[in-house]
């Protein structure tokens, strides 16, 4: 396991000491924890998978233990067994799913090393001062998506403009695609790869409750018929039965909660982030297909890769680690605004984006790959040119 800055015992010196040859993982400058190597990434508070799990595991356990073993001998031809065997199943299930949404990449967007080129001079300097004239980045880049203005804003954490949906989490410490909300319940961010996994979870998490919640019921009424007493004697009977039931009854509003809000979430195409902050029942949501098209896009398309191999061999200089190359840019030449108001009004919605390239941030190209999904052509709009994209650049994005 290892966190920001693990051990490098293994690491390969070459060159007089001078270069080292890690993986990318042990260089990792987000807060994020990994394991087996850079084979499992989650966020700086995974240990709250261990209660989320014991929050599923101890009530199965406590049901199999007393009531389940009792419904063996109510129900004949085996539907008892087959009634433990399906709410274990669907244990393990629950338990998988919060384990992959967890150790996912729920997709991060590699940092730049050094921010795009600036294109514009700071005029405030006077002629003929002593002072070098700064060079600054403009802080918003426009880009129209399904023909609606979207705002690309840049990073200073990650030195980049940020992809369509895409925000900076305060928690992890990265850039994520289509980032909805970071999770304390999975310990990690919930984005772009691993929503699917994450819905799918809260609404397994919700048909459990319901399950154990149901069996309760009917082992309390199987008591209250053989011995011929009321429905409250018969609980007071099954003590387990009583603790299950008011468990699981506090639960389902909990997670039945999330499991209905994400279903909304999803026929709107919104994320959590979006739905909190933009509030589209104001404006018109440039990324909204309709309800079958927005459920397609998160349970039929196809995951795209990470963007980050943790396990890949890089090399670095250790001389200048820790320090800022000479000749670059910093983000204090960001030009900086009064407020990080992102919304607009006249049906320009404001979205978060990033993305990273050896050197400079390609941002016509990166749009169109980040944009592919919105149904209809992405376009810079400015004056600038050169890394930062040109004054009308265009790319046709996938129907």
């Amino acid at each position: 396991m290892y966190g920001v800055h693990p051990p490098k015992k293994s690491d390969e010196v070459v060159a007089g000491g001078k270069t080292e040859v890690i993986r990318t993982y042990q260089t990792w400058k987000g807060s994020n924890i990994f394991f087996l190597g850079g084979r499992f990434i989650f966020g700086p508070d995974f240990k709250s998978v261990f209660l989320s799990m014991f929050l599923i595991i101890a009530p199965v356990a406590v049901f199999c233990a007393f009531v389940g073993r009792k419904l063996l001998d109510h129900f004949p031809h085996h539907l008892g067994i087959l009634i433990m065997a399906i709410l274990i199943a669907f244990t393990i299930y629950s338990v998988s799913l919060l384990v992959i949404t967890s150790g996912r990449d729920p997709g991060i967007i590699p940092r730049n090393t050094h921010p795009p080129e600036p294109e514009t001079m700071d005029q405030s300097l006077e002629i003929g001062s002593s002072q070098t004239p700064q060079l600054r980045l403009p802080r918003f880049k426009e880009v129209i998506v399904n023909g609606m203005t979207v705002k690309v804003k840049y990073c200073d954490t990650c030195m980049l403009y940020r992809p369509p949906r895409c925000s900076h989490c305060s928690i992890c410490d990265n850039c994520v695609q289509r980032f909805d909300h970071h999770c304390p319940w999975v310990g990690q961010c919930i984005g772009l790869r691993n929503y699917r996994f994450f819905f799918m979870f809260v609404s397994s998490a919700t048909l459990l409750c319901v399950y154990v919640f149901s069996f309760c019921w009917v082992y309390a009424i199987k008591i209250m018929k053989s011995e011929d007493v009321s429905i409250w004697k018969a609980l007071i009977k099954t003590p387990a039965s009583i603790v299950l039931i008011i468990y699981t009854f506090i639960c389902v509003w909990f997670v039945g909660g999330l499991t209905v809000f994400h279903l909304y979430l999803i026929s709107t195409n919104q994320s959590t982030y979006e739905n909190f902050r933009y509030r589209y029942d104001r404006t018109e949501n440039p990324y909204n297909r309709g309800v079958f098209e927005n459920f397609k896009e998160v349970f039929w398309t196809r995951i795209p890769p990470s963007k980050n191999d943790f396990r890949a061999v890089v090399e670095r200089e250790a001389e200048m680690l820790g320090r800022t190359p000479r000749g670059s840019f910093v983000n204090s030449n960001v030009e900086k605004t009064p407020s990080d108001v992102e919304m607009g009004n006249n049906r320009k919605p404001m979205e978060r984006f990033d993305r990273r390239r050896s050197g400079s941030w390609d941002l016509a190209s990166d749009v169109g790959s980040f944009g592919s999904g919105y149904g209809e052509s992405n376009r810079i709009m400015g004056g600038s040119s050169g890394s930062l994209g040109g004054g009308a650049l265009t790319s046709q994005n996938r129907q």
